[in-house]
């Protein structure tokens, strides 16, 4: 039985089934999803851990008989890789120096970009504040030129409007 089924036939929630058997250390087997699955003796030892709860002993309190299950088997290898770890390590420092070099690379091409913009801005710069002092010039010859020569009006007359008698009496 799964968790779910075991915490239903209980009247129990799964986290609590959960919690039990961490609390308690229960030597309970899981699949290879890393779900617990029991079977009838794990879920008689789970019913008289419930029966002691329900008679008022303190989670703490239960000791519950361990029964003896064969151990778990895994995958683990054996220690004569010690090898094989050297040769990770190798290939490691190999990557870092990779890495390392291409960062440099990365970083040096960006500075190159980095010049010839500010390059490109100075020019522009130069070539703004040359357009300024000829502007300046330009207007300074402009002011020179217009002050040795007075206005002067057509014939020295101003022309102006009559007006007729008519409209001379009713403006105010």
């Amino acid at each position: 039985m799964n968790s779910a089924e075991v915490a239903k036939l209980l009247g129990v929630s799964v986290s609590t089934i959960q919690r039990w058997v961490k609390q308690l250390n229960l030597p309970m087997e899981r699949n290879e999803r890393g779900h617990y699955f029991f079977k009838n003796e794990d879920i008689q030892l789970l019913k008289e851990i419930h029966e002691q709860l329900q008679n008022g002993v303190l989670l703490q309190d239960i000791a519950p008989i361990k029964a003896i299950k064969p151990a778990r088997k895994g995958a683990v290898k054996p220690a004569n890789t010690n090898i094989e770890m050297q040769e990770l390590q190798e290939k490691l420092k190999e990557i870092e120096v990779s890495v390392h070099s291409k960062a440099d690379s990365v970083v040096s091409y960006q500075l190159l970009q980095h010049r010839r913009e500010i390059e490109e801005l100075r020019q522009n710069i130069k070539d703004l504040s040359d357009l300024v002092e000829k502007l300046q010039t330009e207007l300074t010859k402009m002011k020179t030129t217009s002050e040795e020569k007075p206005f002067v009006l057509a014939d020295g007359k101003v022309k102006r409007k009559k007006k007729n008698i008519v409209s001379s009496f009713f403006s105010f």
